[in-house]
């Protein structure tokens, strides 16, 4: 493994990529449920019931799963529309054809900005749904079998995580707050509670009390076997997306003498599919953010499959990865 401190960013990669999809060309519509079925077929969205009535309707996207409800539209009058993604972040305006008067035009501006806001009512009501839920597995749920299948393909101890049926839980806390519970199933398949919060939150493996050298990982397992390795607290990111938030609040959270190294997966089948190799990125990015020490995995001659901390522990006892 290597242990480098970061002088020049990397700025491709790191954040989820989405497909873009250039709008339809403005044309003459007869109606604005013509016109917005259209354009929203663009998309992959057809059949759907559009309703001009002013207020916010959603719509499952076509490039995510079924029920995510992540597509939205509003059409504040009988001329123009305006809808969007919440997952990418797009907003499009349409109208009937040509050009929208001025008064429908900062109409469509005012829906745009109520469906917003609608959105973050009903995030945040959902977030708390689901932290409550959480809470009370957690307070329910016993101590993790040491011999559950997960546990035992990775040669770990469980390090505090907890049990519910056959679900291993990881808790997940934003500012000090259990959020959220990452569900780790005995054929290693990872899943959130669903509608939580996600985005900067973190698990702590070990006591960050007194520690000279905090560690930050991605995946459970990775900061698991690292800690298990090295002896310090490791904090638990989930993926790489969430290093860099993750990192950041750390870094405030800390002593300024107390050092951080970020400690990357390496996702080198990626460049091969014409991808970015999202973990190395993530984490030089990461590193840079804070000024922080970069540990990447080195890996055993011929060794093709590995890309993390865990792989390689794994690998070197002869156990093979996952």
């Amino acid at each position: 493994m290597t242990a480098t401190k970061q002088q020049a960013p990397v700025l491709n990669g790191g954040a989820e990529a989405h497909t873009c999809v250039v709008p339809p060309t403005q044309s003459q519509y007869s109606s604005i449920e013509q016109a917005l079925g259209d354009a929203l077929a663009a998309y992959g969205v057809t059949g759907l019931a559009i309703h001009p009535d002013g207020a916010v309707h959603r719509f499952d996207a076509a490039d995510k799963t079924k029920g995510n409800r992540n597509g939205w539209y509003v059409c504040p009058s009988l001329e123009v529309a305006v809808y969007g993604f919440w997952h990418t972040g797009e907003q499009h305006t349409i109208t009937t054809g040509g050009k929208a008067d001025p008064a429908a035009a900062a109409e469509a501006r005012l829906a745009a900005q109520r469906a917003r806001e609608q959105r973050d009512v009903e995030r945040r009501q959902q977030q708390a749904k689901t932290a409550e839920q959480a809470r009370h597995w957690w307070a329910t749920a016993g101590a993790a079998d040491p011999s559950h299948p997960y546990l035992s393909k990775k040669r770990l101890a469980p390090h505090g995580l907890r049990q519910r049926d056959t679900m291993l839980l990881v808790p997940l806390f934003f500012e000090s707050e259990l959020v959220n519970l990452e569900r780790i199933f005995p054929n290693g398949g990872k899943r959130p509670l669903p509608g939580g919060r996600v985005k900067g939150v973190a698990s702590l493996i070990g006591r960050l009390e007194g520690a000279e050298r905090v560690l930050v990982a991605e995946g459970w397992s990775t900061a698991a076997a690292l800690h298990e390795a090295m002896g310090c607290p490791v904090v638990v990111a989930r993926n790489a997306d969430n290093l860099a938030p993750v990192a950041r609040r750390l870094r405030q959270r800390l002593p300024a003498d107390v050092g951080i190294t970020i400690c990357g997966d390496d996702d080198r089948h990626l460049p091969a599919q014409g991808l970015a190799n999202k973990g190395r990125v993530a984490a030089r990015h990461a590193a840079l953010a804070i000024d922080a020490t970069l540990l990447m995995p080195s890996f055993c001659e011929g060794c093709e499959t590995c890309t993390d901390f865990a792989d390689i522990r794994l690998c070197r006892q002869g156990g093979g990865r996952d």
